[in-house]
């Protein structure tokens, strides 16, 4: 199985108060909603600097902020997260 199919079965909603901690951690790293959530884990799993890197200087990857744990506190939309240790990749839903 290839690790992008393997990731896709470990991506799950999470509400903020389970992700809330590892926020806490600085390891919650926020993904735009065009790219592909498990494609980006993939990436990070596989250490392609160059893609992050690009997605980061685009600002389509970027780490969680303090005003986005804020919002999410207030909205408490739906996520969707996976692991890519030692980070947690999430995406807002639609």
């Amino acid at each position: 199985m290839s690790k992008s199919k393997s990731m896709n079965n470990e991506t799950a909603r999470i509400r903020w108060a389970e992700l809330e901690r590892h926020f806490a951690r600085g390891v919650v790293m926020r993904v735009a909603s065009d790219l592909d959530l498990v494609a980006v884990a993939a990436a990070f799993v596989r250490d392609d600097e160059a893609a992050v890197m690009d997605w980061m200087s685009t600002r389509r990857v970027w780490r969680a902020s303090t005003e986005d744990a804020q919002d999410w506190h207030q909205r408490d939309p739906d996520l969707w997260a996976v692991v890519a240790a030692p980070w947690v990749l999430v995406q807002e839903g639609a």
